[in-house]
């Protein structure tokens, strides 16, 4: 399991474009993020860490990666 700090996800609204942008990379990735942590896990098969900070940060997000 992956786990990455978003400081700019501050809404619901936001963990969406956050699970959009992890799915675009892996369509069939599990994602779980907590609004009120600021933080996202994600389960994937088909990217590794370096690739989805990338997306992320591509994206707009900013990121940080955590100890699984």
């Amino acid at each position: 399991m992956l786990r990455f700090k978003i400081p700019n996800m501050t809404c619901g609204g936001c963990a969406k474009g956050v699970t959009a942008t992890v799915r675009e990379v892996d369509p069939n990735a599990m994602v779980q993020a907590n609004v009120e942590q600021r933080e996202i896990s994600v389960e994937t098969k088909a990217a590794d860490a370096d690739t989805l900070d990338r997306a992320l940060r591509d994206a707009g997000w900013k990121c940080e990666r955590l100890a699984a």
